[in-house]
Formats: C-alpha cells, sequence, structure tokens
C-alpha cells in the first residue's frame, strides 16, 4: 500500500451516489435467496460471483434486477443496508447520502412499507453504532414510464420525513430526463431535493435536461458533460456538483481504462467533482477503492484527494453547521 493509499483509507469523506441495491454482495444475496426460498439461477456463491461481470450498462441492470428479487422481508432490507453501512463507516464514510429504487421491489409485490421500513431502522443503528449520518433519496427507474414515477411519489408520501429527494436511475439511453419533468416538479413542489443521473452513457443534451427541465442540485455521473464546453462552463460556474465513479465507469465501458478518466479534467475544470462508489458489490470496490484507483491511475497529488473529500462535503445536502463541521474534521487530518 502507497503512503497515499493509507492516507485515503482514513480519508473523511461523503458519499453521494450510491445504490442500496448495488451494495448485494454476492454472498448475502446468495444467503437471502436460500432463507426466502426464492428460485435463482445460481447454485453456488462462486456461481453467482461469476455472473457479476458486463460489458455495458444492461448487462449490469439485468442482474442487478434479477438479485432485487430475493429482498422479501424487513430483514432482508436492513440486513443489506447494515452490511453497506458497516463497510462505509470502516472506510472513513461520516455522511452517506443513499438511492433506494421502490419500483423495482413494489412492482413484484413488496410492499412500500416493507421496504422503507428495513431500510429506515438500518438507519438508525448505523447512526447509533458508527456515529455516521445517513441520508435517502428515492430513485424512479427510467425505463419506465412517468406514471409509475407519479404512483410511486404518492405511494411515499405517507413516509415523506424518511427521505430527502428523488432521483433518477436505470438506463440512461433512450430515456431524456425531459420523460419526468412532471414527477420532478411534484417533488420540488413538496419540498424533496432533485438528482438524477445524466452523462454517464447519454449525451450532454440529458445533462443540459436535467439541469433546465428537472432542476437538479447534482448531476450523478456527468461525465459526458466535458464534451461540451459551454456546459463545462455553465457546471463551474454553478458550482454544480457531479457524483463520479470511477470503478463503475470502467465496468461498465464508460471509459477502456482508468487512466483515460476524466476526473482530474473536471478537476482542471473547476468542477465541483466527488467519488462515489455506484454499485460497489457489481464494479469491484466500495469508495476508498474508487479513491485509489483514480488516484494511481491519474496519479492524483494528496491536495487533489482532500479537494475530492472536501467537495464531497460541499455537495451534501446538509446544513453550513454540519458541513462546517465536516471540512474542520476533514482539515485536521490532512494537516495531522
Amino acid at each position: 500500500m502507497t503512503d497515499l493509499s493509507a492516507f485515503i483509507s482514513g480519508l473523511p469523506k461523503a458519499e453521494l451516489h450510491v445504490h442500496i441495491e448495488g451494495t448485494f454482495e454476492p454472498e448475502l444475496m446468495y444467503a437471502l435467496a436460500q432463507r426466502n426460498k426464492v428460485a435463482f439461477p445460481y447454485d453456488s456463491v462462486e456461481a453467482l460471483r461469476g455472473a457479476y461481470r458486463f460489458g455495458n450498462l444492461q448487462d449490469f441492470l439485468d442482474l442487478y434486477y434479477q438479485g432485487m428479487s430475493v429482498l422479501v422481508t424487513e430483514q432482508d432490507f436492513y440486513d443489506l443496508a447494515m452490511a453497506y453501512f458497516r463497510r462505509a463507516a470502516a472506510q472513513a464514510v461520516r455522511h452517506a447520502e443513499i438511492f433506494f429504487d421502490p419500483q423495482g421491489h413494489t412492482e413484484r409485490g413488496v410492499p412500500f412499507q416493507t421496504m422503507i421500513d428495513g431500510l429506515w431502522r438500518a438507519k438508525a443503528d448505523a447512526e447509533s453504532q458508527f456515529g455516521m449520518s445517513i441520508s435517502m433519496i428515492l430513485c424512479f427507474l427510467r425505463h419506465l414510464d412517468e406514471a409509475s414515477a407519479l404512483r410511486t411519489l404518492d405511494e411515499a408520501l405517507p413516509w415523506r420525513d424518511r427521505f430527502i429527494g428523488v432521483g433518477l436511475d436505470s438506463s440512461e439511453k433512450g430515456h431524456p430526463p425531459s420523460k419526468f419533468q412532471t414527477v420532478f416538479a411534484r417533488a420540488r413542489g413538496i419540498g424533496l431535493k432533485a438528482v438524477a443521473h445524466a452523462g454517464e452513457e447519454g449525451p450532454p443534451e440529458y445533462v443540459w435536461e436535467a439541469l433546465d427541465l428537472l432542476q437538479v442540485q447534482r448531476i450523478d455521473h456527468g461525465n459526458r458533460a466535458l464534451e461540451d464546453e459551454r456546459l463545462t462552463a455553465r457546471l463551474a460556474r454553478e458550482a454544480m456538483p457531479l457524483t463520479v465513479c470511477p470503478l463503475s465507469n470502467l465496468r461498465l465501458c464508460v471509459v477502456n481504462d482508468m487512466t483515460l478518466h476524466p476526473l482530474r479534467r473536471m478537476l482542471q475544470a473547476g468542477l465541483v467533482a466527488t467519488i462515489n462508489s455506484d454499485d460497489p458489490a457489481y464494479f469491484g470496490g466500495y469508495v476508498n477503492e474508487n479513491y485509489i484507483a483514480v488516484q494511481q491511475a491519474l496519479d492524483l497529488s494528496r491536495d487533489e484527494i482532500v479537494t475530492l473529500a472536501a467537495n464531497s462535503f460541499r455537495a451534501a445536502f446538509i446544513d453550513r453547521a454540519e458541513q462546517q463541521r465536516h471540512l474542520g474534521v476533514l482539515t485536521a487530518y490532512a494537516v495531522g
């Protein structure tokens, strides 16, 4: 381990782009399939692990949704979330904002309450046990229609106090943000934050739409924004955070080699880039592994690493006092 790798391991940070269903390690997925007697096409953990190889986003999503099928009870959701929180805390994540996909569960008959109660109980236990803070963001599946998203938002309203915002994920190609203007307007109208995946596989135009039509406060991914100089300048001018996921980009062939990753160019352009793990069980690493992989590939300096961690707290949906507290801890760590 290099000195910078060791430095990253203890670096205080926030994680702002992680799908809780994407933290499903093969051992837990297989155990829950057995526990719930769910029909499953893999006869061992090893066989399941071998399926965690993808050529593109859709290959991954096929297994991602298959994995969801073993989540049946409140305890299943609790176990899934606690496994992530335990790992995140061990990697010095002080604040996490996790995505969850209700439609992936309610559309197969799992009640919204079953899911939200399990996640909420895990959040409470993790905050108590690990001293971290956690918020939840409800994501709409963009391959489904907006009517489904509107029904999901309505269904979620009795638990409005349990999530801070809405997001947009799943297959990007062919599903522009403009498809979801009504549901995002309704969400903003009841005080929810707004984020959206854009510019991962989709074109820069999708980033423009997320900004102008959905009025998002963060762009998830955003890699392809750099193809548009005017868009890049706007993102810098507005200090619009990008939640970048290096190992995900590599595994899904958004970049063909980590040395080609645009993260350094984002920093040089003055963008508020952050590092996150996306779907870490599937993509080969949690947040520290993402920091280390991109640091080594791009030869990022210690100061650049600290900037990325600071950006994570500045981009988080936390109040200014909490933000300053985290930045103070980060500064003390960096100079200590």
